[in-house]
């Protein structure tokens, strides 16, 4: 029988998931991803190349993921903001992911830098609309929704974290998220026109 190659990738980013956001770069071993996803250790090399490969691999597949799950929408960026929070609650490895891409290997990738680019373009088009605050700029208004909307997932105590080392409750959550999106709202709500405008 055929081996299914498909199969076989999808169990290594997987295993390798969990093992670079256990681990990070450093720390993970090509030994316990193989073991894992059932894999022969040589069919890293072969599909991947090498390990910081596999994490590029990794970390753009966790990254197209959440792009599919969370559609960008400029109309409405507190709406944006709770649903990137109801995505890391659901995956709170994703965030360590990440934490863990900003120090070991710190910059972003063309294709990062195109997607961070091109928000904060639909950011400045809805500023110069006026459907967005233009008292901020468009690149820190970006920063600030993206940085409320992930801030408590990698802060002690955060949900990630909760009492003991478990998860926050439902209502703590919904609490949370309650307090992100307003956040969102006030630094994006246009002021209103000053009397006599």
């Amino acid at each position: 029988m055929a081996r299914d190659s498909h199969a076989t990738k999808a169990r290594l980013l997987d295993a390798a998931f969990t093992e670079f956001a256990t681990y990070g770069i450093a720390g993970a071993r090509v030994d316990r991803i193989a073991e894992t996803a059932q894999a022969n250790k040589r069919l890293i090399y072969v599909y991947y190349g090498n390990k910081e490969q596999l994490f590029d691999a990794v970390l753009q597949r966790a990254l197209a993921t959440g792009s599919e799950s969370v559609t960008f929408d400029v109309e409405d960026l507190p709406g944006y903001a709770g649903a990137v929070f109801d995505h890391l609650v659901e995956r709170p490895e994703l965030m360590r992911l990440v934490l863990w891409k900003q120090l070991e290997r710190p910059g972003s990738t063309d294709e990062e830098s195109s997607s961070y680019e091109g928000k904060i373009a639909a950011v400045r088009r809805a500023q110069e609309a006026g459907r967005i605050d233009a008292g901020v700029p468009a690149a820190d208004v970006l920063s600030l929704v993206m940085g409320l909307s992930q801030a408590w997932f990698g802060a002690v105590g955060g949900p990630a974290a909760g009492a003991a080392g478990t998860g926050w409750s439902p209502e703590r959550l919904a609490e949370h998220r309650a307090a992100v999106v307003e956040s969102v709202r006030r630094i994006t709500t246009p002021a209103p026109p000053a009397d006599g405008a």
